[in-house]
């Protein structure tokens, strides 16, 4: 089958549209998060998103209506965590952890009361961009509008606390109100990736492409377009390889990340040695 034969699906052109603004989102605010070291504020979200997502199984919501009600829920938590690690005076890995194993065991007993692990609650663990439908599709592009603005409009106050939080705070940035704003903005982009690669596999997303646009990029403003540019080029190539060859899409995504941030690491070992 060629290019433009799998162009010719609606299906296919909803799912490389869809998943090219995630993957922007997921890239853009990876660099952030890795640089942060809140990389797992993605994973923690996404244990949350799952305790959600059988919370609207277990009151038969439309995919649609799913989606609007699982957002409130998880911009909720990410506060949470905020707030635990602020308040409990704990390390913000272990306040994660903690909101991370609540929203799992929480998913697992509602689960259980809506009548086990169905097909529906395995398609949003891992992910099935290919039947996102076009009322997903403009929620995805709304929110999109919404981050990339978000990210643009405090860009100068999300850098500077992302390299020197202490110095920004001295320098007069509510350092709180923008720890606040970046997390909120990747809990409404754990909500979107849920159904690119799936809950499982959203920190993958997040972490990736980031990482590998760190290992070749010498600015903090070129890290963050080649991330994005890797995002959409990893995603791209997994959905078309996942359709071409029946595999899981989500899982095939993630492995073409991995395999792109390797070349980049070698490439990157063979530079220095040069």
């Amino acid at each position: 089958m060629n290019i433009t034969e799998m162009l010719s699906f609606g299906f296919m052109q909803r799912a490389l549209v869809g998943g090219s603004l995630i993957a922007i989102l997921c890239s853009v605010l990876g660099v952030f998060l890795v640089l942060r070291r809140l990389s797992l504020i993605g994973d923690g979200l996404s244990h949350v998103t799952f305790g959600s997502v059988a919370l609207a199984l277990l009151f038969r919501l439309h995919s649609f209506y799913m989606t609007l009600a699982i957002i409130p829920l998880v911009l909720a938590s990410s506060l949470g965590i905020l707030k635990l690690a602020e308040r409990a005076r704990i390390y913000g890995d272990a306040a994660i952890g903690i909101v991370s194993a609540l929203g799992v065991a929480t998913g697992v007993m509602l689960a259980s009361m809506a009548g086990g692990f169905n097909i529906d609650l395995f398609s949003y663990l891992f992910g099935n961009i290919l039947s996102i439908s076009s009322s997903e599709l403009a929620i995805a592009a709304v929110l999109f509008v919404i981050v990339i603005s978000g990210v643009a409009i405090f860009y100068n106050d999300l850098f500077a606390s992302t390299f020197d939080e202490e110095l920004a705070k001295t320098s007069g940035i509510d350092t709180g109100r923008i720890n606040a704003i970046l997390v909120l903005l990747t809990a409404l982009t754990v909500v979107l990736a849920m159904k690119v690669v799936g809950i499982m596999l959203i920190s993958a997303l997040l972490i990736l492409p980031a990482v590998t646009a760190l290992q070749l990029s010498k600015g903090f403003r070129t890290a963050i377009i080649s991330s994005a540019f890797i995002g959409v080029c990893t995603v791209v190539v997994g959905i078309s390889v996942s359709f071409v060859m029946n595999l899981p899409t989500g899982a095939t995504i993630v492995l073409v990340n991995f395999v792109t941030f390797l070349c980049a690491f070698a490439a990157r070992t063979l530079l220095r040695r040069r």
